[in-house]
């Protein structure tokens, strides 16, 4: 009997860390193949190629992301192949599963909740005396009824053979996100999560976990991220990976989910202290400030000792934060929605995830939702489309303010020149992106792609039609911002230059003749004047940037000559530099 467990992930750089316990869980009695496609690949790509395969046993692997795709495949394969045994598993076939099991006749078989031991049994059967009753955690048809099994009883985690050890999975660790977990459960009870349902955490035994992080790193995988719901809910258990991860990285970087308001000062003082810049990343669900609306959705959360950490965290200049929030939650409306927005931007995160509540099948929040007048879309995402407090045209304001977030905060092509108008052009964050997101859209800019000259030309066109304050610094930070994503010298400038080609060449020569008068750091480059046509680019900034780069304070008395150096080596960062204007002049 051959078995195909299959997936379609979000991204191609994704892997699916459950078909790999599949696999590894069943392996020792049944020939078990992975095959791994995306949700963006032609539907009949995938079906040709597991066709192709000749499974004898068909199992999908299901999430909101990829179920309504994953039918169109069931429902094809089917017809083609009346015989194979279609299994589903996942969260989001766990729940309702009575639903599923009508909604899509193809499907023989579901396994709710944790699969590994329930699958096994369920392929036993199959190859055996098809006796399903006995398969607890199984749902399965009886002529024209569907039954579903009582559940089964969590496994020990230690009982589950290692996923992280098929060779066929080593040539391509480096290019791709492996997923790892150290822990199964959560302790705390949001009920728009998922794993608010499952009581209780349990852990892998800590030696295990560290040799196969190691043999992940051996093998030269270069993006792990924990996949625990909150890492550090046991001090002394997450304390001692970080310790062994510090010890053993080898450039590999972790990714952990934590939970930032029960950090411990100890734990991130050994991490300022001790953890190399970079190799760590935090993600941090905030969600909501608001105090009625964490009580409504059961999630304890102290935003006071939350703001210790994340700003704790970020002065050390190790890792980097991604924090997240959820737009249309119980009793947040608009104004409420920007002010948690305010307030969880004013921590300086690196990365600001803007998410709207999705009703999760099994979710405390999907239970409850005519009690907030909720509605939202009957297929997956779920997604909500509006409250009794928080109709439709605010979500779909709000959505403006993600688009604009994602491609001028979360890209960090313009921080500069971003940081600086929320600081002094705006009345907030939220408000900048809010109006930017607003004039995007009335341009129909959503509605076509953009290169990375057209972010700066259209937040210029946004700026100068609300008569922005200050245009001429906002504009030179704008060319700071743009010199520093990239790594050559541009070939087109979206503005017009201050300088005339004359006076550009002249002080490219004063530049090669002297190049004392901008640093001895300069002057140590030995660039000449052919080169320096090649590589540099001089334009004037209207404020002094070097006082700037060191305070954040623009001082307007000085202008200076902005000098930039593209090195040719492949991949070398831009070298600025500054010099007086009047430098030519005295020359």
């Amino acid at each position: 009997m051959k078995v195909l467990v299959t997936t379609l992930n979000a991204k191609y750089i994704h892997t699916s860390l459950a078909l790999r316990y599949l696999k590894a869980f069943c392996e020792k009695d049944f020939d078990v193949e992975i095959a791994e496609y995306t949700i963006k690949d032609p539907v009949m790509n995938v079906v040709s190629d597991i066709y192709q395969k000749a499974p004898d046993v068909l199992g999908f692997s299901c999430y909101i992301w990829n179920i309504e795709e994953t039918i169109h495949i069931i429902r094809m394969i089917k017809k083609i192949r009346p015989d194979i045994l279609i299994v589903l598993g996942g969260p989001e076939v766990s729940y309702d599963t009575d639903y599923w099991m009508k909604r899509i006749p193809e499907v023989d078989f579901i396994v709710m909740g944790e699969g590994e031991e329930t699958f096994h049994q369920l392929l036993t059967e199959i190859s055996t005396t098809r006796k399903y009753h006995f398969v607890y955690g199984l749902a399965y048809r009886k002529e024209e009824e569907v039954v579903l099994m009582p559940g089964r009883p969590k496994l020990k985690l230690d009982d589950i053979p290692s996923p992280h050890r098929f060779k066929e999975d080593v040539p391509s660790l480096a290019n791709r996100v492996v997923y790892f977990e150290t822990s199964r459960g959560c302790p705390f009870s949001c009920q728009f999560c998922l794993s608010s349902i499952e009581v209780g955490v349990r852990y892998f035994d800590i030696e295990r976990t560290k040799a196969d992080i190691l043999y992940l790193i051996d093998s030269g995988a270069k993006l792990i991220k924990f996949v625990d719901r909150t890492f550090n809910i046991k001090r002394d258990y997450a304390m001692e990976i970080f310790e062994f991860l510090i010890a053993n990285h080898r450039g590999t970087v972790f990714q952990f989910e934590i939970t930032a308001d029960i950090m411990r000062p100890e734990v991130l003082d050994y991490l300022a202290e001790h953890a190399p810049p970079g190799i760590f990343r935090f993600e941090i669900g905030v969600q909501s400030t608001n105090d009625t609306t964490n009580e409504l959705v059961q999630r304890r959360q102290n935003f006071a000792k939350l703001t210790r950490t994340v700003s704790k965290v970020k002065h050390s200049l190790k890792i980097d934060q991604h924090l997240d929030l959820i737009a249309g939650l119980p009793e947040e409306d608009y104004n409420s929605f920007r002010k948690t927005f305010n307030d969880v931007f004013a921590l300086g995160p690196e990365e600001l995830q803007l998410g709207f509540l999705k009703m999760l099948r099994g979710t405390g929040m999907r239970a409850d939702a005519d009690k907030y007048g909720y509605v939202y879309m009957d297929h997956a995402p779920y997604e909500i489309l509006g409250n009794d407090i928080l109709p439709f045209t605010d979500l779909i304001r709000i959505k403006r303010v993600e688009d604009v977030l994602e491609k001028y905060w979360n890209a960090h092509r313009m921080d500069h020149t971003v940081n600086y108008l929320i600081a002094n052009e705006f009345e907030s964050a939220f408000d900048f992106f809010q109006e930017f997101g607003d004039y995007w859209e009335a341009r129909g800019w959503q509605k076509i792609g953009h290169q990375l000259e057209d972010l700066f030309t259209r937040l210029r066109d946004f700026l100068l039609h609300r008569g922005t304050r200050n245009y001429s610094i906002i504009e030179a930070l704008m060319k700071l911002d743009y010199f520093l994503g990239h790594k050559y010298k541009p070939r087109k400038i979206w503005w017009d230059f201050s300088l005339e080609k004359s006076e550009q060449n002249a002080y490219l020569r004063l530049l090669a003749e002297e190049p004392g008068r901008v640093s001895g750091d300069f002057a140590s480059l030995r660039i000449s004047e052919k080169d320096l046509h090649k590589h540099t680019v001089v334009e004037v900034l209207p404020f002094a940037l070097q006082a700037y780069l060191q305070s954040g304070e623009i001082d307007e008395r000085s202008h200076e000559l902005l000098v930039v150096h593209f090195p040719p080596d492949a991949g070398a960062p831009a070298s600025f530099y500054t010099m007086p204007l009047q430098e030519l002049a005295a020359r």
